[in-house]
């Protein structure tokens, strides 16, 4: 069988099991792959040809003696720098942490491997994660295969260019303001944030993380069909005792009508008009496959939300974050703390306290708004992705990322789970939409996922371009 890599992971899975392709096969194939187009984005910075041939030997010998390989059955994937898998650095994208080998997996890893799946190899990351573009000074500058000119996307960068150019068959994310769903933006694929306690995690290698990562970043999957997006929740969100947030909820919840709400400007958002036409296809896409649509003028306190998650992610320990960020030299990470100074870094226990009261206010809202819409399509982003280093060109760029970002940073604030989904391409640049359900609704973003990308996606994998 020709080009293994381009097959969805579904599809990969099903044919591992059925014994008519084997996992080692797959993985050659993947190597192939990775082998011919890596050099040209940069978005895997860490893999070992012997080590992926062993693990997809093993997934073979599970099938071979009639046992359940799981359902990533062979089917390789990336995981982002960021995480702990065992044997392997866990950089950030950071100098400092490049000899910082992890003894033992994070449990995403642990169920991604349960399930059968191949680690392909690890992805690159901006410098401590910061950032919606991906650059650092330890493994250099990842490229948006669509078009070299623009973002792939952070802080997940890496793992949105893989995907996109067939680079494994789904990619491992981390979101704390929109590092999934960006770069799926960015490169033309999907990318799901799950619902803050779906998917277990914890670095054994790294000390304790702040109480903001601990209850606002997730993992995620990213992948080139929804489909995939679901088969990769599944695997991803099975219990690990080692985190105490996991949530034992049901991956398919109640029935609810299908009706969505549009809404185009959430909080006033400046959005483009290419952006505004995406949501408008979307929404005609969901009413071609039975849902009830109705655009609504405003949705509960988004740009609030947003400024909020700002404050709790960087507020939370800005001093040693910026030391940290001196002592790496890195630009981006540099200014990227620079930038939100004036916005962070008086933080103190009083403004945090109201901060967490505020946190729940604003989820209550949006949870009785999701009662009565139980999915809602809106941007992305502001804007179509940005020119790459947009950020770094002056301070009104970097204000205006920022701006542009509020519906990403602002749903993260209340924990809610939210769907990337390209709906298709303004010249070779990717545009496409946000899907939000309820608190463990990923179902309902999904369904809903699938109903937009039915209605037509840009194909993928793609070659990379210049």
């Amino acid at each position: 069988m020709q080009d293994i890599w381009r097959l969805s992971a579904a599809r990969l899975a099903a044919l591992v099991r059925a014994r008519e392709l084997s996992a080692a096969e797959a993985a050659r194939s993947a190597i192939a792959r990775l082998e011919e187009v890596n050099p040209e984005v940069n978005a895997v910075v860490d893999h070992r040809a012997e080590h992926v041939l062993a693990q997809a030997e093993a997934v073979d010998r599970r099938v071979a003696r009639g046992e359940d390989p799981g359902g990533l059955a062979g089917v390789p994937i990336t995981i982002k720098d960021n995480v702990d898998q065992a044997g392997f650095a866990t950089t950030n994208g950071i100098r400092a942490q490049r000899g910082h080998i992890a003894r033992e997996d994070n449990p995403v890893v642990a169920n991604l491997r349960r399930a059968g799946a191949v680690i392909l190899g690890r992805t690159n990351t901006p410098a401590f994660s910061f950032r919606w573009f991906t650059d650092n000074l330890l493994y250099g500058h990842t490229r948006n295969p669509r078009d070299a000119g623009i973002t792939p996307g952070g802080s997940s960068g890496g793992a949105g260019a893989a995907t996109a150019v067939g680079i494994g068959h789904i990619a491992h994310g981390t979101d704390i303001i929109g590092s999934v769903r960006y770069p799926a933006y960015a490169c033309g694929i999907h990318g799901l944030r799950p619902t803050f306690g779906r998917v277990p995690a914890y670095n054994p290698s790294l000390p304790e993380r702040a109480l903001s990562p601990q209850i606002s970043a997730v993992s995620g999957p990213l992948a080139r069909t929804v489909g995939d997006l679901r088969i990769a929740l599944a695997a991803m969100s099975q219990q690990d005792l080692r985190d105490p947030w996991w949530v034992p909820a049901p991956l398919e919840g109640p029935h609810v009508v299908r009706r969505a709400a549009l809404c185009l400007r959430p909080d006033d958002l400046e959005t483009e008009p290419e952006v505004i036409d995406a949501v408008k296809d979307a929404g005609c896409r969901l009413q071609n496959a039975g849902w009830a649509v109705e655009e609504v003028e405003d949705t509960p306190p988004l740009r609030e939300a947003a400024e909020l998650q700002r404050k709790f992610w960087l507020g939370d320990g800005y001093a040693v974050m910026l030391d940290a960020a001196e002592r790496e030299g890195d630009p981006g990470a540099l200014a990227w703390l620079r930038g939100h100074r004036d916005e962070v870094a008086a933080l103190d226990v009083q403004e945090f306290s109201a901060l967490l009261r505020r946190r729940a206010t604003l989820t209550r809202e949006w949870q009785f708004f999701l009662e009565k819409h139980p999915v809602l399509v809106m941007p992305v982003s502001g804007e179509l992705p940005f020119p790459d280093q947009l950020d770094l060109k002056d301070a009104a760029s970097f204000a205006r990322v920022w701006r542009a970002q509020a519906p990403q940073a602002g749903i993260a604030f209340m924990g809610l789970p939210a769907l990337t989904v390209s709906t298709g391409l303004v010249g070779r640049v990717p545009v496409g939409v946000q899907v939000v359900a309820g608190r463990y609704r990923e179902d309902l973003c999904l369904s809903a996922g699938e109903a937009i990308e039915a209605g037509g996606t840009p194909p993928s994998p793609i070659d990379p371009v210049g």
